[in-house]
């Protein structure tokens, strides 16, 4: 894996981007989550808006992971590993009650054995079965922490806040899910998957042809994974950025 020298300026403007995105991420998040289960009344007539709020809401969801991500590579603020630590934590905590170690270290396995025996995120029994491979990507990542964090949210907005259970399911559980299968499709299954062609290196991660737009809705920019494992220092919002460098060398991953 190559990394990048910093200078100081770089450092801060990277830092300030980062915790800008962040902030705008989670707070959108946050502000969706708690009007719709506390403001928004959901009928037939709101359905349509009840929807669209969910899209949006899975998608945010796919973000915080995006950022705790970048925590974990310390890209989110170059050079603080404490305070990277604390707020990925916090966010996959927040995402589907993760724990950030067991988190942190998976991935950095799937980073030195990509699409290899031992890659957490690979599943060598199904390399090209969409949904054996999600079934085990569920177990491996899916625990008890995760029960626990969504039974307890659960109990207390339906049994203690009264939060009627079609909002939960709708705006709280729908995206969760739907978020999952996101993050897996995009992030893990399409860069990783054997289809029959050649990866172009060790990595074994293949980048989508996606336009930044399109890349941004599908995984923010995880979709150009190639170009992630290759410098995994690089935040989540500049991966374009070397997505662009890489075809203009006439590297096609």
């Amino acid at each position: 894996m190559a990394t990048r020298a910093f200078s100081g300026s770089s450092r801060i403007r990277q830092a300030a981007i980062g915790l800008t995105l962040a902030v705008a991420i989670v707070g959108a998040w946050l502000a969706i989550h708690l009007f719709a289960m506390f403001a928004f009344d959901l009928t037939w007539a709101s359905l349509p808006v009840a929807v669209v709020m969910a899209v949006v809401q899975c998608w945010l969801s796919v973000g915080l992971f995006i950022i705790s991500h970048d925590a974990m590579h310390g890209s989110l603020i170059p050079g603080a590993k404490r305070t990277n630590s604390a707020i990925g934590a916090s966010l996959l905590f927040i995402y589907a009650g993760f724990s950030w170690r067991k988190m942190r270290d998976a991935h950095f396995d799937h980073h030195k054995l990509a699409g290899k025996t031992g890659d957490p995120d690979f599943d060598e029994n199904n390399p090209t079965a969409f949904w054996l491979w999600y079934q085990t990507f569920l177990k491996r990542y899916f625990g008890l922490s995760s029960i626990l964090l969504v039974s307890s949210v659960v109990t207390i907005y339906w049994l203690v806040l009264d939060v009627p259970v079609t909002k939960i399911v709708l705006l709280y559980g729908a995206p969760a899910i739907a978020s999952s299968v996101q993050l897996f499709y995009f992030g893990t299954y399409r860069p990783h998957h054997h289809n029959g062609a050649e990866f172009a290196d060790r990595h074994n991660a293949r980048s989508e042809g996606f336009g930044p737009l399109a890349s941004l809705l599908s995984c923010f920019h995880f979709g150009y994974h190639h170009e992630h494992h290759c410098l995994p220092d690089t935040p989540w919002w500049g991966l374009p950025k070397e997505r662009r460098k890489a075809l203009n060398k006439g590297h096609s991953a």
